[in-house]
C-alpha cells in the first residue's frame, strides 16, 4: 500500500473521528535506511519545486506535547535548500495576535510559489487548544464558523497553488507520559518543559475530543489530515517523509526547461568561441 493511498490507516476518516481508533505504533519498523532514502528524495524534489516557482507546499504539524513536532520538522529539513524552505512555530497567541482574527498571525508566513513551509502548530490551534485554554472573550468563539473559515481559507490556498498536508502525531498515553518525564529528568530537555504541559496532560481526554471534532470539521480532499503513529519517532519521520517526498515529486517532477539554442550561445561566450 502506498503512503499516498487515502485508504491507508494513517489518513483521517471523518466516519471514525475518535483518535483512539487510530494506531499509535506501526506493526513493524520502517527502518533508518528507508528514512534516509526519503530525505534524499525530499531534498531533490524540493529543489525542483524551488527552481520551477509554480507551486508551493505547506506542511502543518500538530500533536500533543512531547509528540516530536520539532524533531520531525528538523529531520525533514536535513537535505532541503534553505533558500526555499522555512519553518515557523506557533505558541499561545500574543496580545497583538489576539486582537486580530485567528488566521492573521499565519498569513504572512505562508509559502510563496516555489517554497516549502512547515508550521509547528498553526491556525488550527484556534479550534483545538483554544477550546480548553481561551485567549479571547467568549463572544469571539463560534466553533462551526471557525471550522468553516478554515475550510474556506485552505480551499483558497489550494486554488492559488499551495498543496496542504496536515499531520497529527498520535501518541499513546504511556508514551506521552514517558516523554514528559524525560523532559523533567534530562537536563538538555528541561528547557522545553512548561507547567502547562502537565495541565494539558491532566485534560488529555478533553483535548483529544476537541481535536477529533476539529479534524472532522476541517478534513477535506484538498487539505487532508493524516494521523501518524508517533510512539516510535523514527517510524513517524519515515512515514511523513515518504508522503512529503511523493507530494513534492507530483508538484515538480522535473527542473524547468531551457532553450538549448540560448544555452549554446552562452556556452560559446564562456568558452571564448564567440
Amino acid at each position: 500500500m502506498s503512503d499516498d493511498d487515502f485508504s491507508a490507516p494513517w489518513y483521517f476518516d471523518p466516519r471514525r473521528p475518535e483518535l483512539a481508533a487510530y494506531p499509535s505504533r506501526l506493526d513493524s519498523s520502517l527502518g533508518e535506511a528507508e528514512l534516509a532514502d526519503r530525505l534524499v528524495q525530499i531534498g531533490e524534489y524540493q529543489r525542483r519545486l524551488w527552481a520551477n516557482r509554480q507551486r508551493a507546499l505547506l506542511l502543518v504539524v500538530h500533536g500533543p506535547d512531547a509528540s516530536g513536532k520539532d524533531s520531525l520538522i528538523r529531520t525533514l529539513a536535513t537535505h532541503v535548500d534553505p533558500a526555499g524552505f522555512h519553518a515557523w512555530s506557533f505558541g499561545r497567541p500574543t496580545a497583538l495576535e489576539a486582537r486580530h482574527d485567528f488566521l492573521w498571525r499565519t498569513v504572512s508566513l505562508l509559502p510563496a510559489l516555489g517554497e516549502m513551509v512547515a508550521f509547528n502548530r498553526s491556525y488550527h490551534e484556534a479550534v483545538m487548544a483554544e477550546r480548553l485554554w481561551p485567549v479571547r472573550a467568549p463572544a469571539h468563539y463560534d466553533w462551526p464558523a471557525r471550522h468553516a473559515s478554515i475550510r474556506h481559507f485552505e480551499r483558497h490556498l489550494v486554488q492559488e497553488g499551495t498543496t496542504i498536508l496536515k499531520v497529527w502525531l498520535h501518541l499513546s498515553e504511556d508514551e506521552q507520559r514517558r516523554r514528559l518525564l524525560k523532559r523533567l529528568d534530562q537536563p538538555r530537555k528541561r528547557w522545553k518543559f512548561d507547567p502547562s504541559d502537565v495541565e494539558a496532560w491532566r485534560r488529555r481526554a478533553e483535548y483529544r475530543a476537541v481535536v477529533a471534532e476539529a479534524m472532522a470539521a476541517t478534513h477535506t480532499e484538498e487539505a487532508p489530515w493524516l494521523i501518524i503513529p508517533g510512539d516510535r519517532k523514527a517510524d513517524a519521520r519515515a512515514l511523513v517523509a515518504g508522503i512529503v517526498a511523493q507530494r513534492l515529486q507530483a508538484l515538480a517532477p522535473e527542473y524547468p526547461p531551457r532553450d538549448e539554442a540560448v544555452l549554446a550561445r552562452y556556452r560559446g561566450l564562456l568558452e571564448g568561441r564567440d
